[in-house]
């Protein structure tokens, strides 16, 4: 707010929402229509969670038009600040809300996976709890459904309650277009192209688990999602070294002799 502190009380109130959704470290959130800001139904409850609520309702929605000085000002404009985020958290959730944020996905704005084998998917912003100050904002990507968190200390410090717990799964819920597809691939440790054995071992098991619960699915009559994928895999397995009996015989081979070479080749 430094670049508003020349102006007049009036000026500083009509640019607070530009100015709001301008600065760095805000990227995440998206503009709240003015009409949804006005509606009180909409605001239900924050009078009780928000310092200096009214004063900071009219500094959000611009007609805050009241000669205060500056440590008050400091406080109404955390205050408006926090109140704008709890309304964030309940906006998102609209159409129109959810249209803004889903614009904002497409376009990359709130990151990409930084795990390799998701090629580079975008992220939306969650909190992992819907209470303020509980705790600050994740990224969760939709391919490897897991959470990160923001590479930027700006957007570390914001709150994941702006955003809510709910968010991510409704906006793919609402554009199931959007959701990627999954992928079963992973890392292989290997040394001079053979997989380590102690991961090898536990890939295996991994593996058997993943097939019975594929037996589970299709017995049942569900779609596993992954036939797809299976069948690349099955097609880039042809070009590589030996069976399974023969990578049994390798594991066998690196167990032999009192487990010096199990030592020597783990992960």
């Amino acid at each position: 707010m430094e670049e508003f502190a020349s102006d007049t009380d009036s000026d500083y109130a009509s640019y607070w929402r530009d100015w709001f959704i301008s600065s760095k470290g805000n990227e995440y959130f998206c503009e709240i229509d003015e009409d949804y800001l006005t509606d009180r139904f909409n605001l239900t409850g924050l009078n009780t969670e928000v310092q200096y609520y009214q004063h900071a309702l009219d500094l959000v929605t611009d007609v805050f038009d009241m000669e205060v000085d500056d440590d008050m000002r400091e406080q109404i404009e955390k205050s408006a600040r926090h109140l704008y985020g709890l309304v964030h958290a309940r906006y998102i959730v609209t159409t129109r809300g959810l249209a803004k944020m889903m614009e904002k996905y497409k376009q990359g704005v709130f990151g990409k996976c930084p795990r390799v084998i998701c090629e580079s998917q975008h992220l939306l912003p969650m909190g992992q709890n819907d209470t303020a100050n509980a705790s600050h904002v994740k990224l969760y990507c939709a391919k490897c459904e897991d959470i990160y968190n923001p590479k930027s200390s700006r957007h570390n410090q914001i709150d994941g309650a702006y955003f809510g717990t709910s968010f991510h799964n409704i906006l793919f819920q609402v554009y199931p277009a959007l959701v990627p597809v999954k992928t079963q691939r992973r890392y292989e440790p290997r040394l001079y192209g053979f997989r380590v054995h102690a991961s090898a071992a536990l890939m295996r098991w991994q593996e058997e688990r993943r097939d019975e619960m594929k037996e589970r699915l299709r017995a049942r009559g569900m779609d596993t999602g992954f036939d797809a994928e299976e069948e690349e895999a099955d097609e880039e397995g042809d070009g590589e070294i030996g069976d399974e009996g023969e990578e049994d015989g390798l594991d066998d081979m690196f167990e032999v002799g009192g487990g010096m070479a199990q030592t020597q080749i783990v992960q």
